[in-house]
């Protein structure tokens, strides 16, 4: 397993979009890809689950992956998450 805090640096924040990207980017893992924030952890492969954290630029998640691909599937999910797109 893999833990890692994050700053999201996508300029909007995770509106619907970038939500919809997000679980892309972590369905194309066998891992099991969860975000944390504040005392909340949903499963990064859910858009229901992503939407419900109302995250902005500039909020700190941690991240967590436990799986055969998990080096993968991080530094994809960091890749994503700290681009300013």
């Amino acid at each position: 397993m893999i833990k890692k805090p994050i700053t999201i640096q996508i300029s909007n924040g995770l509106e619907a979009r970038p939500i919809a990207m997000l679980v892309q980017v972590a369905s194309q893992f066998e891992s099991e890809i969860y975000v944390e924030s504040g005392n909340k952890k949903v499963n990064a492969k859910s858009i229901m689950g992503m939407m419900t954290l109302g995250l902005d630029a500039g909020d700190s998640v941690t991240i967590s992956v436990n799986g055969a691909d998990e080096s993968e599937a991080m530094n994809q999910i960091e890749g994503y998450l700290t681009s300013r797109g």
